[in-house]
């Protein structure tokens, strides 16, 4: 293929991608499978590479992030993006109404639209191509963040569509789903870092990370709610939106026109009833005369149009009893307090539980046994406490304190200067630290360690077979078979036994002998140390090399490595400070694990046996890893591919490889070659 087809196709490719990413994120109908999207997608990335010059910021594959943004440079808006009046009342509805009605008479309609609770955004399209996105900021300047934005699969990067106008910008909320939200606070919880009290701050948070990998798996989700610029398709709100959703973005199936206020109230009725049901929060209802002419008729105050208004409805709560606090112990020692309530119907589910964060809010709160409390559900998801009824409140009831010993250990609780949580300094016998320390260790992303899950673990610490992630890589077959628990299902209330049989037990040891390959980032990662995070632990992984430089770093040393900051520079410090960790990691050293980046065999860089042969690389090796077998192909003269097409010389074959892929290669006629084949073609 020369320059010109490659072009061509990619441009191809890049379309057909963008209609499938629009037919997923915004119409919610997927026309192809995963694994066929994934292919395309590998197609691109190829031939990406292969003409780096044929690149662009608004292909496909730039959605996955990877661009750090030290600074976020502060960009004047084209034009202002101004704040709504609020009112929760009908009457006040009424009368903005009458004055709409005072100023430009009866023939006129309404725009009606969700108030989404997110992030405001102006994205900017020039020529069709997505070119800025800057956040509201004070209305006159705001933050540009488009790398970040481009990641959010539901933004058109670039719009196939006939009589665009040259350029325009459009209004649009960045939200985070429920589901998003959930699935990040469930992984922040599993770290024992601070949780987002609400998707709002979620969103708002993930937009000004610095490293746009990390947005792109916050799966983030844009609506729009208008479009600003010359030359647009009609001279009216609701019209112009309908155009926008034929352009490609997302605009709410809800938003509608109404004729006069007694259907806006309607409307506002309706959409209340449905609030608790959607897959995102909204606060509210805006309300806007639906024609440009007319807006511009009206005219605007000092602060806001007088074309428009928002509706917000009041949070929904629910009043209870307060019957205990409970305390629950995080991996990292971190002690966070939990509301016992009786049942109380908030929202449409069943709230018996509630956050207090810490200390200081219970204290805010001056909690007694007994309280009656109000219940609102911050952010739609999370149950909290907003008002206690003090007048209700028995003379002889009891103010709650705050633990003073771990619930679990019954160690003397601490807190740190400028810190608001307590810890149990217990790390080594408190039984939840232990454990979460053993499941974070053993975690996906970390240690990657399969067939521990369902209490397995805690049957192990129970058992005294393991106090520590050391203990893992000295477990044997007869200490495990036969070992047992039951446990029972909380909703069903029905009884399940976990039992280690034969299998289970060789599974286990095997997935324990195999986490000795695991790279040595995850390795760090997996260590837990307190604020590491993923991100963190690459970088430092990768600046450092191995883990003795690690420890034996300065405090500037550290902070001098991107994304680490002084809080995770002193907790590391701390960590090698510590001789019970200093102890666990010889062991796990000397057990077998990575602990400094992988390096491939020496070799001559003048040898080129493979020169001009390319490769595809499927499945897992005994004696290398994938990476270190790309980079000897390419050491050795060969080129690296994604794809298998009729041009590929060789398949280089691993266990569990797919069989789409031998299916291929079978079709193309392409070789199939093992890791013993490859190291005779590279040393002979």
């Amino acid at each position: 293929m020369d320059k010109e087809q490659a072009r061509k196709k990619i441009e191809k490719l890049r379309k057909q991608l963008n209609e499938h990413n629009y037919k997923y994120y915004v119409l919610d109908e997927p026309e192809i499978s995963d694994f066929e999207f994934d292919k395309l997608m590998k197609e691109l990335e190829s031939l990406e590479k292969q003409y780096p010059d044929l690149a662009a910021p608004d292909s496909p594959t730039q959605r996955v992030g990877g661009e750090i943004t030290k600074k976020f440079n502060t960009v004047k808006h084209k034009y202002p993006m101004l704040s709504l009046g609020n009112t929760y009342s009908m009457e006040e509805l009424t009368e903005f109404d009458t004055r709409i009605r005072k100023t430009i008479g009866t023939d006129f309609s309404y725009a009606c639209e969700l108030k989404f609770d997110g992030v405001a955004i102006g994205l900017v399209y020039k020529k069709g191509r997505l070119s800025q996105a800057v956040t509201r900021g004070d209305g006159t300047k705001g933050d540009e963040v488009t790398t970040n934005v481009r990641t959010i699969k539901s933004i058109p990067l670039r719009i196939y569509a006939s009589n665009l106008p040259d350029e325009f910008e459009l209004r649009a909320e960045i939200i985070m789903p429920h589901k998003s939200f959930i699935r990040l606070n469930e992984e922040k919880q599993k770290n024992n870092e601070s949780l987002f009290a609400n998707p709002r701050n979620a969103a708002s948070g993930s937009l000004k990370l610095q490293d746009s990998a990390l947005v792109a798996k916050r799966n983030l989700d844009c609506y729009v709610y208008g479009i600003l610029g010359k030359d647009l398709p009609f001279e009216s709100h609701f019209e112009n939106l309908a155009k926008a959703r034929e352009w490609g973005f997302k605009v709410s199936d809800l938003t509608t026109r109404c004729n006069n206020i007694n259907d806006v109230m309607d409307y506002i009725e309706k959409i209340e009833k449905k609030r608790t049901s959607l897959p995102y929060d909204i606060d509210g209802v805006v309300i806007k005369v639906n024609s440009y002419a007319q807006q511009e008729q009206l005219g605007y105050t000092s602060k806001f149009p007088r074309w428009a208004i928002s509706y917000k409805y009041k949070a929904e709560q629910g009043i209870t009893r307060l019957l205990d606090v409970a305390y629950q112990v995080g991996r990292t020692g971190a002690v966070t307090p939990v509301a016992i309530l009786e049942p109380v119907l908030v929202a449409g589910t069943t709230v018996k539980r509630a956050s207090l964060y810490n200390a200081d809010k219970m204290e805010e709160l001056g909690l007694h046994y007994a309280d009656t409390v109000h219940i609102e559900k911050g952010g739609e998801i999370i149950p909290k406490i907003v008002e206690v009824k003090k007048d209700l409140r028995s003379p002889d009831a009891k103010k709650i304190q705050f633990a003073s010993h771990c619930p679990e250990c019954k160690t003397k609780l601490v807190r740190n200067d400028g810190e608001a949580v307590h810890y149990c300094p217990n790390s080594d016998g408190c039984p939840p630290q232990i454990q979460g320390k053993i499941e974070h260790f053993i975690s996906r992303r970390a240690m990657d360690i399969e067939g521990l899950g369902e209490g397995r673990i805690e049957v192990m610490i129970k058992n005294k077979l393991i106090t520590n992630i050391a203990d893992l890589y000295e477990l044997k077959y007869d200490q495990l078979l036969g070992l047992e628990k039951i446990v029972t299902d909380e909703i069903t209330g029905k009884q399940k036994k976990i039992s280690f049989r034969e299998k289970t037990v060789n599974n286990i040891l095997n997935a324990i002998e195999k986490s000795k390959e695991v790279s040595f980032e995850r390795v760090l990662y997996a260590l837990g140390i307190r604020y590491l995070g993923e991100t963190g632990a690459k970088k430092l992984a990768r600046h450092f090399g191995g883990l003795k430089q690690i420890k034996e770093s300065s405090f500037d040393d550290l902070l001098a490595v991107p994304e680490i900051g002084e809080r995770i520079a002193g907790s590391i410090k701390d960590f090698f400070d510590d001789e019970r960790n200093i102890e666990i990691v010889k062991r796990l050293e000397k057990s077998g694990l990575q602990f400094e980046i992988e390096k491939i065999p020496e070799t001559s860089k003048s040898e080129q046996p493979l020169k001009g042969k390319s490769f595809v690389v499927s499945g897992v090796f005994e004696r290398y890893s994938r990476s270190q077998i790309k980079e000897l192909i390419e050491l050795k003269g060969g080129k690296n591919i994604s794809s298998l097409s009729s041009k590929t010389d060789y398949l280089l074959a691993g266990d569990k490889m797919g069989p789409e892929k031998k299916r291929k290669a079978v079709e193309f006629n392409i070789p199939i070659i093992s890791e013993d084949d490859f190291e005779l073609m590279i040393t002979t």
